[in-house]
């Protein structure tokens, strides 16, 4: 069982991205072996609303039961905790947030409103960290990269909040993960499509040092090749239950615990 918590459907702003259609991800997905994919409307990133793309992808993921929805929420925006309770009432495994392209505070009382209601509804918040390496970023993508500092104050909202953070590199895993508490950083799950395999061997680092309960397989497809993130863990010496934990067992976990919260 391979899970990518880490997957879009949508046209990207910026450029022209290959396989963004719903049939394109599947296809992929076949390609490479992932059973079962979690996935976020990459347009609503960018609109003004980004909650107005969560009908078409709550729709869209219901064409394939390989398909799981991550909807948008933007707590600047009124109306925003009903978009949580239906996020709880689909028992989606999470609901993103991406308050810097928002134009949010990350470390905001917004921010940490939103992170307090899921903690309290048992419902994971997933946060990107960027979208592109900096270098092949339009002029108009103008937003700013997640801080270390605003997973450390989001995971300290509530002792019930869970996030999962993608697109980390081993710095920002390290000084969120040694600037926490053992409570704070077992909330913490990262998925691995950026961090450097060998010869860097960031990845065997922060699984050896972090944990391998810490991580979740992802890829960021389409904006990123699938296949970087399986040979990634091909070139790791994992025991079978290891990379289980990684590929699926991790994700499974997360998940469960939304369909068991009241």
């Amino acid at each position: 069982m391979r899970i990518d918590v880490n997957g879009f459907v949508g046209a990207y702003p910026f450029r022209r991205v290959p396989g963004t259609s719903v049939d394109a991800l599947l296809q992929a997905m076949d390609r490479v072996g992932i059973d079962q994919a979690w996935v976020s409307h990459l347009p609503s990133v960018f609109w003004r609303d980004p909650a107005a793309g969560n009908p078409w992808l709550y729709g869209t993921a219901r064409r394939s039961d390989r398909l799981r929805p991550i909807p948008a929420v933007h707590p600047g925006l009124a109306g925003w905790e009903q978009q949580v309770r239906e996020a709880v009432a689909d028992q989606v495994p999470a609901v993103r947030c991406d308050p810097m392209h928002y134009g949010l505070d990350p470390t905001g009382k917004e921010m940490r409103a939103l992170a307090h209601c899921c903690g309290t509804e048992g419902l994971p918040l997933l946060l990107a960290v960027r979208l592109e390496d900096a270098r092949q970023r339009h002029p108009n993508d103008v937003a700013g990269e997640l801080p270390p500092s605003a997973i450390r104050t989001l995971v300290r909202t509530d002792p019930a909040v869970r996030l999962v953070v993608t697109h980390a590199d081993r710095s920002f895993v390290e000084e969120v993960h040694f600037g926490s508490t053992p409570d704070e950083a077992a909330r913490v799950w990262w998925d691995i499509c950026w961090l450097w395999g060998p010869p860097e061997d960031h990845l065997q680092t922060v699984l050896h040092t972090v944990g391998i309960e810490r991580f979740v397989f992802g890829t960021g497809q389409p904006l990123r090749l699938p296949e970087a993130s399986i040979a990634k863990l091909d070139l790791l010496d994992l025991g079978a239950d290891q990379r289980a934990a990684i590929e699926s067992v991790n994700a499974t976990s997360i998940a469960a615990a939304v369909s068991r919260s009241p």
